[in-house]
């Protein structure tokens, strides 16, 4: 899985130099695609369950599965990209929000705190611990710092599927879950709201907005769970 996941943490760091006020969703979509099939992979989402987009570009008050179009970025937006890779029979999905220009204290402060969350969450994905452990720890690390995680999307196992077994909430009591054993690899993404939990999902059936129409953010890793400290397969610089 280093290989797929490689290449989504190559994407994701080359987004970064790229996204800008004035450029399109879609355009960053057309780089992003052009760069995955250069490296040898392909992209995951690209027909998933009917999506049209080969990566997620999701602006503001999007919270996931932005479908890329002719919407320019302006100066001041979060930018939420999301990669996924298939490549030699395996897959690689992560995710990271981008600031354009200079942004509002508050929303440097949410995607502070939703990065930050997401290290929390990762940090308890050790052998024994219970799936929860990780839900707990990203729940409490977001409303310590007053803001709310989304509830309506969650994060997946990962390996030969795109999504697979568990499904993690970002939210939930400590001590519960399945056990976490060596070997597992998951995807782990905080969805991160500056007000309400609460979503709702575009007539494109894709787009999902903040049901009060504040900002959101969104951190991923594929991470492996090893018998010591855990391994995130798509770190990025």
């Amino acid at each position: 899985m280093s290989q797929p996941c490689g290449v989504v943490a190559d994407v994701l760091a080359s987004l970064s130099q790229i996204v800008r006020a004035g450029i399109t969703t879609k355009e960053i979509e057309d780089f992003a695609d052009a760069r995955i099939r250069a490296l040898g992979g392909r992209s995951a989402f690209k027909g998933y369950r009917g999506y049209p987009g080969s990566i997620c570009v999701s602006v503001n008050e999007q919270v996931v599965h932005g479908i890329p179009s002719a919407r320019r970025i302006a100066e001041g937006d979060l930018v939420s990209v999301d990669v996924g890779v298939f490549m030699n029979g395996f897959y690689g999905d992560a995710a990271r929000t981008l600031p354009v220009g200079t942004i509002s204290e508050e929303d440097a402060a949410l995607l502070r705190a939703t990065e930050e969350s997401l290290y929390k969450g990762i940090e308890k994905a050790v052998e024994g611990n219970r799936l929860f452990d990780v839900s707990h720890a990203i729940q409490q690390h977001v409303e310590q710092k007053g803001f709310s995680v989304v509830r309506m999307f969650v994060g997946h196992g990962i390996g030969r599927e795109m999504h697979e077994e568990p499904q993690i909430p970002n939210y939930g009591s400590p001590g519960q879950g399945p056990r976490l054993r060596k070997g597992m690899t998951l995807a782990i993404e905080p969805m991160v709201n500056a007000g309400t939990y609460e979503v709702k999902v575009l007539a494109d059936k894709w787009t999902a907005v903040t049901l009060d129409g504040r900002k959101s953010a969104h951190f991923e890793h594929t991470i492996c769970i090893t018998e010591d400290l855990p391994r995130i397969l798509t770190k990025y610089n």
